[in-house]
């Protein structure tokens, strides 16, 4: 548990106490010089919130900013923050109150929420519970300098404007806490889906899509920098779509994707979220064409009962999704599918949770995201649905899915062993640093012993000896014959 009466100089080791659910994400470690100001940054939740604060870490550093890991040197420290569930919202409330402890001793520090939460709970965090000084949504980032010249002069800083243009396309992202291999690029903003049980549409805003030639100037610059592995943001990536304003001339996603894919052989590319509702066979060929292109795609599903979805608000039935899957396996066959999935979602009755483990049984996903369903104020489930299936039913139903998909992963994972993989190399393996840890085509985490010579950003083809429901255990081999004639 968190202290409670926290010292600056604990303040690092509480940091070390993170819950397994939360992701934080820290600035490159800087030194103090002089009266430069400094600001601290955590990301909880979705990818888009991290890829969010790399946008932020670069508006401060040219307003004068350096980034800090250390909470007690901070000046400025921010939380970019998540609605989705409630357990997100709950860990940052705890954060929060220990910054609060942090401002009594440290009298000047401000304190910031970023993002999904900012929007909704502005009034609350602001005047009833008085735990922050700033308050800034998704789509007001460029107006940090000024807000937090409006908190250092005692006033609260509060910008939570949507924009239906805001796409940051200009501005350079600073990579956090980068392993130099890898980097997210947000390639659109918002969401125009209206699923009953998502805050997204109301804390982000209207969809709309980036300049593509921007994108890949931004994948271009990360290459030239030496990294190898791009992903490609957005709630829906699907439904990209630009309009040259000149030429009139659109691009979809389908072709988004093979412009980045051009930009080089060994630049691996990736992307999140699909929809099902959205996602084109022109998108599966184009994956198939390029060898760059993982082949590995996240189809969020949510529930196996048709009825359900239809209250879900997801625009698709059972039947259209079973047949999404089997159009990626019939163009792809080689490609790793993952979800995510909502145990009791409202009315949801045992017949329709045992269709949500059939077609997870059927799907044979490689991963999932799973959940028990929790009621998001604002949303439409909770203005026009009763939130109706008990707790310890979601409980139960939540266990089972897990323990169905712990198995599926094992078994998708042990009929890799034997294969040889071409893998590139992200790091060293978080238990030793004599093995390295690198991902496949298929999003798989691959751990193998060290060889000397090679370093991060490296290819290795390496063959699977042991797996386990997460990750694929081996070592690097020579590679296919097949692949040393091309």
């Amino acid at each position: 548990m968190y202290n409670d009466n926290p010292t600056l100089e604990g303040i690092r080791q509480i940091d070390e106490q993170r819950q397994g659910e939360v992701y934080f994400q820290q600035m490159p470690e800087e030194q103090a010089t002089g009266a430069a100001r400094h600001f601290y940054i955590e990301s909880y939740g979705c990818q888009m919130n991290f890829s969010d604060s790399e946008i932020v870490a670069s508006i401060l550093a040219k307003a004068g900013f350096r980034p800090t890991r250390q909470l007690a040197q901070a000046d400025l420290i921010l939380i970019n923050t998540c609605s989705i569930r409630e357990k997100a919202e709950e860990t940052v409330r705890k954060r929060l109150r220990l910054f609060d402890r942090i401002k009594q001793q440290r009298p000047g520090t401000l304190v910031g929420v970023l993002g999904c939460m900012a929007e909704r709970l502005k009034a609350k965090l602001l005047e009833e519970e008085k735990l922050v000084d700033l308050v800034v949504g998704p789509d007001a980032y460029r107006d940090l300098p000024k807000l937090v010249a409006t908190a250092e002069e005692g006033g609260k800083g509060v910008n939570v404007f949507l924009s239906r243009e805001e796409t940051y396309a200009d501005i350079s992202p600073m990579r956090l806490d980068s392993n130099g291999v890898t980097a997210f690029i947000s390639i659109m903003r918002g969401c125009d889906n209206m699923c009953s049980f998502c805050v997204v549409p109301f804390t982000r805003g209207r969809e709309r899509s980036r300049d593509p030639f921007t994108i890949v100037a931004e994948a271009t610059e990360l290459f030239e920098r030496g990294y190898r592995d791009v992903t490609l943001l957005g709630q829906n990536v699907d439904s990209y779509k630009w309009q040259h304003p000149e030429t009139g001339q659109w691009v979809n996603f389908a072709q988004l994707l093979e412009m980045v894919a051009q930009i080089h052989p060994d630049l691996r590319v990736r992307f999140s979220t699909s929809h099902p509702k959205d996602i084109t066979d022109e998108v599966l060929y184009t994956m198939a064409r390029y060898e760059n292109i993982c082949k590995y795609i996240h189809l969020p599903v949510q529930s196996g009962n048709s009825r359900i979805l239809k209250l879900m608000n997801r625009t698709y039935d059972r039947e259209w999704y079973m047949e999404r899957v089997e159009a990626i396996r019939r163009i792809l066959p080689e490609c790793a599918i993952s979800t995510d999935v909502i145990a009791g979602f409202c009315t949801e009755t045992e017949e329709a949770h045992r269709d949500t483990l059939s077609l997870m049984e059927w799907a044979n996903f490689s991963m999932a995201y799973m959940f028990y369903y929790s009621e998001r104020p604002g949303t439409l489930a909770a203005r026009k649905l009763k939130d109706n299936v008990p707790l310890e039913v979601k409980k139960r139903r939540l266990q089972e899915i897990i323990e169905l998909q712990t198995r599926k992963s094992l078994e998708h994972n042990l009929a890799d062993v034997g294969k040889v993989f071409k893998v590139l190399i992200e790091g060293n393996s978080r238990r030793s640093d004599q093995h390295f840890k690198g991902r496949n085509s298929q999003n798989k985490m691959l751990v193998f012993p060290k060889e000397e010579g090679l370093n991060p950003g490296d290819y290795v083809w390496v063959q699977v000896d042991e797996a386990t429901s997460a990750t694929l255990l081996g070592h690097i081999v020579d590679a296919p014959q097949e692949e040393m004639h091309k």
